[in-house]
């Protein structure tokens, strides 16, 4: 792990239009080798995109890969670039809610796009906001220091683990700190419903209507997607949902989901597909990942 470590520092030199076609080459690859994360990931596809022909899937889910393993590789320059060379490449390309971050308690919504870490970047380096959020510690130490010292690089960071539940996340949000949450991963049915993903029952969480609620707080979705050309990511902030979450949390979830199936349509490959996102079933409802499922090549 030293060693890939080493090689992702040495990575942050090189200018993004090397690292992207790098690693997206690496993506293609994975693609044929990684058969497993290809089965997860074609699944998910045929699930939201059924109408979708099977070779454009194919082709969809090879473009992910693609896009994954660029986004690792640009990683290298999240954590270890000059602040002034990521002030060039992050384009910010909505207005920064500044005073909205600042009139009270505020969640930022940010969905598994592959550029997740971009936008609480492009946050911290234009204002003096610090913020918090749930972090999940690396099974091997070296990443993990890595990780943690790259995320807090320029401000620190108050990380929380999802063990300790939702009260230290609210005590910071009233502290001023915004809390980026990342809504949209299957972690079992506790605290979570099955709502529509794609017109799939899906277990999804229902903190962010719940915490939303608890804290009146604003909910300001911010994407992060790569700029054509490889000239770096663009960022956009939109604005905060308007009688969010109401009184239906349910209904709320619903919301949620249906803002980030809009969101995935404008950059499908972008979305992080090769997550488990239909682990959980409905009772009755079969595995959809079972190993025995067809897959077609």
């Amino acid at each position: 792990m030293r060693a890939l470590l080493l090689l992702l520092w040495l990575a942050h030199f090189l200018p993004l239009w090397i690292l992207g076609p790098v690693g997206e080459a690496l993506g293609s690859l994975l693609f044929i080798i990684m058969k497993p994360r290809r089965h997860i990931t074609l699944t998910n596809l045929r699930l939201c995109f059924p109408d979708l022909p099977e070779q454009e899937r194919i082709a969809l889910a090879r473009r992910h890969f693609q896009a994954y393993s660029r986004s690792v590789l640009e990683r290298s320059v999240l954590w270890w670039a000059p602040e002034k060379r990521l002030r060039r490449l992050i384009k910010i390309e909505s207005e920064l809610p500044l005073s909205t971050l600042q009139s009270g308690p505020t969640i930022l919504l940010c969905p598994h796009f592959v550029c997740l870490e971009i936008p609480g970047i492009a946050l911290v380096l234009n204002s003096s906001l610090s913020i918090c959020t749930i972090y999940t510690r690396q099974q091997d130490a070296v990443i993990d220091a890595a990780l943690l010292k790259g995320r807090s690089r320029f401000r620190p960071v108050k990380l929380f683990s999802r063990e300790q539940g939702v009260k230290p996340i609210i005590r910071a949000m009233r502290e001023g700190y915004p809390f980026i949450m990342l809504p949209d991963m299957d972690f079992g049915m506790k605290d979570a419903e099955f709502v529509p993903f794609f017109g799939v029952p899906t277990a999804t969480l229902t903190a962010t209507a719940r915490i939303a609620a608890a804290t009146k707080a604003n909910v300001v979705p911010m994407i992060a997607t790569f700029l054509p050309g490889y000239k770096g990511w663009k960022v956009t902030f939109y604005p905060a949902w308007e009688n969010y979450p109401g009184d239906d949390m349910t209904e709320a979830t619903r919301r949620m989901n249906a803002f980030i199936e809009a969101r995935i349509l404008e950059a499908p490959a972008e979305y992080f597909w090769a997550h488990k996102r239909f682990k959980s079933r409905p009772p009755g409802q079969a595995d959809v990942y079972s190993a025995s499922a067809p897959e077609q090549n």
